[in-house]
């Protein structure tokens, strides 16, 4: 019953935590609790199976009064058994997927110069961090077209966050999570939402000014196609300056800060509403778009030569 807590857990952390310590802290909470919740599943199965005829298990793994404390304990062990499976199903899944978008990802820039940003021709704006064995953060030049030299520098600090901070760790965990019970969705939702508060508030440091933090995730979530409207709101993401755990940033934002990320589906698709719109780090789908040789160059926000090329590449 315990997963049951998630949602109230994740509110009390979002509003009253420096989003750091939230993010450690439900992810920690979110994996402890579908660890549980899968072992009392491979235990109900043991304990309502193994006096079945034909069961390999030994009759003294099944406990005679554990057995009277589960009511209708076959029942419920055969019932754990799917149940069991589809949750291993689920998160060997989630894995193989996740995987498989890093791989595409890491080739679709291949043939990129190892440079720390690579800008990519294309008129739709994103940007997103890419983990990997060379971190990146990758954008457009759509992006950049629309934000100006201090909203670049924190656009590029918040993106360096999730990298330097392993972000993506945190997502995964929290993926799984609410794949082994999806009680835990509350979970997962929230560290999508503290881990971009964590990133925007070293963003805030890194830059030294809050309010460009604020109008550069701003824009971007205006610029966001097709989400205008709904997140139009993210505009008062960062703009009062409140301090982190303060109540200005509390969840009735969250819809409209989630917006700032450039992310088109992939493992967030879970069944649970609001983590799909991701984290920086890239865990979703590449788009499929195709992915033609790289040419040519483009300059940074700091005039250095950075890689460009992939017309049409989206996450």
């Amino acid at each position: 019953m315990l997963p049951l807590t998630a949602w109230p857990i994740a509110r009390l952390a979002e509003q009253h935590l420096h989003p750091r310590a939230a993010t450690w802290l439900l992810s920690a909470v979110a994996g402890v609790f579908a660890v549980c919740s899968t072992l009392c599943l491979g235990l109900l199965m043991v304990v309502g199976t193994a006096q079945l005829p034909g069961n390999p298990l030994p009759d003294g793994w099944s406990d005679p009064e554990v057995r009277e404390a589960v009511p209708y304990d076959e029942v419920a062990g055969k019932a754990a058994i799917p149940a069991l499976f589809a949750v291993l199903a689920a998160c060997t899944r989630a894995l193989w997927r996740h995987q498989r978008v890093r791989r595409r990802a890491e080739r679709a820039l291949a043939g990129l110069p190892a440079t720390p940003v690579a800008v990519l021709p294309d008129e739709v704006p994103y940007a997103y961090a890419l983990p990997g064995r060379r971190d990146r953060v990758v954008v457009s030049t759509g992006m950049l077209a629309g934000l100006e030299s201090a909203e670049r520098r924190a656009r590029f600090a918040h993106e360096r966050t999730h990298l330097a901070r392993r972000h993506h760790r945190f997502l995964l965990t929290v993926q799984l999570a609410a794949w082994a019970n999806p009680f835990l969705c509350p979970l997962r939702t929230a560290v999508t939402y503290t881990a971009e508060r964590w990133a925007d508030e070293e963003a805030a440091q890194t830059v030294g000014s809050r309010r460009t933090v604020a109008r550069a995730i701003g824009k971007s979530a205006l610029m966001s196609p097709g989400r205008t409207g709904r997140h139009a709101g993210g505009l008062r993401r960062h703009g009062a300056g409140a301090p982190p755990g303060g109540r200005a940033a509390g969840p009735r934002s969250r819809g409209a800060h989630l917006a700032t990320r450039f992310h088109h589906g992939g493992p967030g698709r879970m069944g649970c509403r609001g983590g799909h719109d991701g984290v920086g780090a890239v865990l979703g789908e590449l788009g499929g778009h195709p992915v033609p040789d790289p040419s040519g160059g483009h300059p940074d926000v700091t005039g250095s030569r950075v890689s460009c090329g992939v017309d049409g590449a989206s996450r």
